[in-house]
């Protein structure tokens, strides 16, 4: 039975490293702050009450699928469906399709964006690859409307960020509540590697700060890992009750 992401693919790479999923989660929780199906994620209560949680939750699926043989890969997205069919079914509405795309197109955003972020730019056919995987996930799924390449992708990811995302009352409060699950210092990294990460547009919306000063820790901290010294780093970063899921991650990757 093959896997669903080919062994040596890049896409194993990105999500079989702690630093590289919490930068994902990072992108990511800006934009769910501005998404107008927002309130799906307060009408479950799971993403706001335990932003962390809800992370590793997602992670935990990513990796079922990403690193599963091609039949297991394809019952995870089957769960994953008949979970969000099952929350359509408590509040007797539709989760609207545009939301199930537009976070296929963060996974997809945020996984090229982190890596190069952290890692090095990608070649085009990388970049074809993670559209590609996450592509297969959406599809599998049923959805409707995504693109045929990861070109087609690139303009219908810019047109999603210029047309759907705006300010609604729900985004200060998921703001707060990230900020009490985090705490002030690492509420703080998070806004700062959000600036990093997020397109301008994105930026802007949320008055997130101009400077850009966490870039030269970012060198800082690929030289830690390039020693081997940044365990110590993510053991202060991270709440103790997360940190052996993140080494658990690294340890994926040999």
């Amino acid at each position: 039975m093959a896997d669903f992401a080919h062994p040596s693919s890049v896409v194993r790479t990105i999500w079989g490293r702690g630093d590289t999923v919490l930068l994902i989660f990072a992108g990511a929780s800006a934009e769910f702050a501005l998404n107008q199906a927002v309130d799906w994620l307060y009408f479950t209560g799971k993403l706001p009450a335990d932003p962390l949680g809800r992370l590793f939750s997602t992670v935990s699926y990513a990796q079922q699928i990403v690193f599963a043989e091609e039949d297991r890969a394809l019952t995870a997205i089957d769960h994953i469906t008949a979970i969000h069919k099952g929350v359509e079914a408590k509040r007797g509405a539709n989760i609207p399709a545009s939301a199930y795309l537009d976070v296929l197109f963060m996974l997809i955003g945020y996984s090229i964006s982190s890596f190069e972020l952290i890692e090095r730019p990608l070649r085009p056919e990388e970049k074809a690859e993670v559209f590609d995987v996450f592509a297969r996930v959406g599809r599998h799924m049923g959805l409707t409307g995504i693109p045929d390449d990861f070109a087609a992708w690139e303009l219908m990811r810019q047109q999603y960020v210029k047309q759907n995302l705006a300010i609604s009352s729900f985004t200060p409060d998921l703001y707060r509540r990230y900020r009490k699950s985090l705490g002030p210092i690492r509420y703080f990294l998070l806004i700062h590697a959000q600036v990093l990460l997020v397109p301008g547009r994105v930026r802007r919306l949320l008055d997130l700060p101009s400077i850009h000063w966490l870039y030269p820790v970012v060198q800082v901290y690929k030289l830690f890992r390039f020693l081997r010294l940044d365990k110590g780093i993510k053991t202060l970063l991270l709440p103790a009750q997360y940190r052996a899921q993140v080494f658990g991650l690294d340890q994926k990757m040999g």
